[in-house]
């Protein structure tokens, strides 16, 4: 007789493993109701079009990634495979965009992508996630990496990583640095690999994130966002760096990390081990906008913690456009931002890490 196994890419987790898992949910709902977090449940499937729009058409998770299927009703539904679209979503749903922001937001729950099986990497993959929705403010960025960094520290397993940020700044900056990468890829063009050709046509900062031998070659001398931010968008980055300064939140700067899904600006961050031996705790970026429906006023997701199965869950976060902005249909940022008040918890909670706890 055939013994049933669990679906390639999926696992149990039973006994000691469910323990560990569940500490690392407690814990990380613990340490974000310290800064203000509220927690939020949506759906684990939605609408295929909350994904689609908002994570990119070039990106690798709608291209490769997402688990689609149409249901009886005939309607195309995907289940999740991150957790901003669907809370963005439900802020627009739940008519939350005109008032009451911004809005900090924690979830945890499992995601679905179809992705190579590997060490570390499943198909179904358990998440925290940590948004503020509806802040425009850099003070917001550096509050959640902070919050994911204090989880790390109440688990124990902060040291021997490393918080590598970077900025993708602002729509103008983005668009010179486009026009500077599209010319130096394009002189490389035969060298690069059959994927980073395509990518070139479509959206060429995702050569960045070429894993091609070859490729990683020819991007070791590729221009930095550096030399193409503006004015408006290098203060902001400073100003994120300087209340993670503050906040006493080790970091270092690499200009190489963008996001793989299409829709970041502003502040990209990860979260990894030092050297890399194993996959990171998180990582993640700012969107610039964000489909949700209706009249599209959203919000800023800032935070994704640990996308990878069995890895140690970390922290991540994403910024965007005003709402008050936004074509009808996009979900762009709002309202005021988490200053005052909202640093405040920010300070206490970073004084409070440390502590022990087990690896997952």
């Amino acid at each position: 007789m055939t013994q049933l196994q669990p679906v390639r890419g999926t696992r149990d987790l039973i006994g000691e493993e469910f323990r560990r898992h569940h500490r690392v949910i407690e814990v990380a709902r613990r340490v974000s109701a310290l800064y203000g977090f509220e927690e939020w449940a949506t759906p684990i499937f939605e609408d295929t079009a909350v994904f689609a729009r908002s994570l990119g058409d070039t990106s690798d998770v709608v291209t490769k990634e997402m688990y689609t299927f149409e249901d009886r009703g005939g309607d195309s539904v995907t289940l999740r495979p991150e957790y901003t679209a669907g809370l963005c979503r439900a802020l627009v749903s739940n008519g939350l965009t005109q008032s009451n922001l911004p809005r900090k937001v924690f979830a945890a729950g499992p995601m679905f992508r179809y992705e190579r099986p590997q060490k570390g990497r499943y198909r179904q993959f358990h998440q925290i996630d940590l948004e503020v929705l509806g802040a425009a403010e850099p003070l917001a960025d550096a509050e959640v990496i902070a919050c994911g960094w204090h989880i790390q520290q109440e688990l124990g397993i902060a040291e021997g990583t490393v918080l590598e940020i970077n900025t993708l700044g602002d729509a103008a900056s983005r668009d010179a640095y486009r026009a500077a990468l599209v010319e130096y890829f394009t002189a490389h063009r035969e060298r690069l690999s059959a994927d980073s050709r395509t990518r070139l046509e479509k959206n060429p900062l995702r050569i960045l994130d070429s894993k091609d031998a070859g490729d990683r070659v020819i991007i070791a001398d590729a221009p930095t966002i550096f030399e193409h931010l503006t004015p408006e968008a290098a203060g902001f980055f400073d100003s994120v760096l300087r209340h993670l300064e503050r906040f006493g939140v080790p970091f270092r700067q690499n200009p190489r990390i963008v996001r793989g899904l299409d829709y970041y600006s502003h502040t990209a961050f990860r979260i990894r081990h030092r050297p890399p031996r194993r996959p990171g705790h998180g990582d993640g970026g700012r969107p610039l906008q964000r489909p949700g429906g209706g009249d599209g006023r959203a919000a800023d997701p800032l935070g994704r913690l640990g996308r990878r199965g069995r890895a140690p869950l970390a922290a991540a976060g994403g910024r965007r456009a005003d709402p008050r902005r936004a074509a009808p249909g996009g979900c762009g940022a709002g309202g005021r931002g988490s200053g005052g008040a909202g640093a405040r918890p920010a300070r206490r909670a970073a004084r409070g890490g440390g502590g022990g706890g087990d690896r997952l």
